[in-house]
């Protein structure tokens, strides 16, 4: 058979071509659950910073896979065996290790279900469609769990090092235009090898020592893109003013029959805002087919019909929004103490009064939507997770931070908090003064 019967390509501007084989992984990604990531980008509200960045899961899912499948060519190179059911799990496991992203992935993942993660829904959408295939996925379910008996499959797809962080990286860096995002994927991918070479139960995912300054890049890199990209201050004004809306959304909702010009908006995101889910809810029927009925799309749809609604301020928030007129975001020394939030807020409330956006006696709650208080924080290297080995050339192993620059490892492996206020450009609440105070 040839090979163009038994592959399809997929153009990608970040890794070329992909090779995409025509059996269960094909299946996977004509299922709904995958075409909805079509619908939602990769990077939130990114793409109001950098308008490049329309880019969405779907593309980041086909780019992890397509990396699996470059990693696990290079293992067998290397003398790993690896037979063809535990290539197609270890690209399936790849291809769906996002597929449980919600709206606006990040921006939105903690606000619609309660203690709840995407991985999450990840697993029981995994666990649904290898139903519907007849367990043509136990395998790669298994992978996705770390309970397949060669658990070095399972690093190649949640680790320090893994397929999804690789390509969202290059991926990311490409589509923002922000050059210091550019990681060395096939380099990190050549030098990877598995040890003990067979890849049995104990065996794990090392580093050649020729590729440890591929490995400190890409450190670097993580960093430089979650400051310059992800925790950009736009980007995270963009996130407080999404989330204040669906605060008061769900405030207006209330416990009982919703407004009917509320109802206007997706009705799979009011059933969000009107029951109080559960992380431990999202194996029920109801609530994982609601919530694969929800995409960026719903989150637009309802804001672009509540600007017109009769909530001064759930309509002000709407329109500003939908017009990227954000709020001033400035990081804090330090979280600023209840009374000084207080004071905040008041003036805050004293401008919506003047506005005409609240009554005096609403004015102080309301302004809990307009001023929030958060915390930005990453570590590029996180040492309380499984860590970074280097194979030395004499057969020995050792940690990261043995082999490398300590200074530079140690930098990269402290974790780096910055409390912020987002807050209405016009109010002036003299945030420095206060602090001082």
């Amino acid at each position: 058979m040839s090979s163009n019967q038994r592959f399809k390509l997929f153009s990608d501007p970040v890794h070329g071509f992909i090779s995409v084989p025509k059996n269960v992984i094909m299946d996977l990604i004509q299922t709904p659950e995958l075409q909805r990531l079509r619908r939602i980008r990769q990077l939130g509200v990114g793409h109001l910073v950098f308008p490049g960045a329309e880019h969405t899961r779907f593309n980041h899912a086909l780019g992890a896979m397509a990396l699996m499948q470059d990693a696990l060519t290079s293992l067998s190179e290397k003398g790993t065996p690896i037979d063809p059911a535990e290539q197609t799990a270890a690209l399936a496991a790849a291809l769906l290790h996002d597929v449980g992203h919600g709206p606006f992935s990040h921006s939105l993942e903690h606000e619609l279900v309660d203690d709840f993660a995407h991985e999450d829904m990840s697993r029981v959408l995994l666990v649904r469609l290898n139903r519907r295939m007849d367990g043509a996925l136990d395998k790669a379910l298994a992978i996705f769990d770390d309970t397949y008996d060669r658990p070095f499959f399972h690093q190649l797809v949640s680790s320090q090092l893994d397929m999804d962080r690789l390509d969202y990286l290059r991926r990311d860096s490409f589509y923002t235009g922000v050059a210091e995002g550019e990681v060395g994927v096939q380099r990190l991918l050549k030098t990877m090898r598995v040890l003990p070479l067979q890849g049995g139960p104990d065996s794990e995912i090392m580093i050649e020592a020729k590729g440890i300054y591929a490995v400190e890049n890409f450190l670097i890199s993580r960093r430089l893109m979650y400051w310059q990209v992800y925790m950009h201050k736009t980007v995270l004004a963009g996130d407080e003013l999404l989330r204040g809306i669906l605060h008061r959304a769900q405030v207006r909702a209330g416990t009982g029959t919703p407004p009917d010009w509320l109802r206007q908006g997706s009705r799979a995101l009011l059933f969000f805002l009107r029951n109080d889910i559960h992380v431990d809810q999202i194996e029920t029927p109801e609530v994982h087919a609601q919530y694969l009925r929800l995409d960026d799309t719903d989150i637009l749809f309802s804001l672009k019909q509540w600007m017109q609604g009769p909530d001064p301020v759930l309509a002000d928030l709407c329109r500003r929004f939908i017009n990227r007129v954000f709020f001033r975001v400035v990081f804090l020394p330090e979280r600023p103490d209840a009374d000084v939030l207080e004071a905040w807020r008041s003036r805050v409330a004293d401008w919506l009064v003047d506005q005409d956006l609240a009554p005096q006696t609403e004015a102080y709650d309301a302004a809990r939507h307009y001023l929030t208080l958060n915390v930005s924080q990453h570590t590029a290297y996180d040492s309380d997770q499984e860590l970074i080995d280097i194979l030395g050339r004499d057969g020995t192993v050792r940690e990261l931070s043995e082999m490398a620059d300590t200074a530079s490892i140690s930098e990269l492996t402290s974790f780096v908090e910055k409390p912020y206020v987002c807050y209405p450009k016009p109010v002036d609440i003299d945030v420095e003064a206060m602090i001082e105070e």
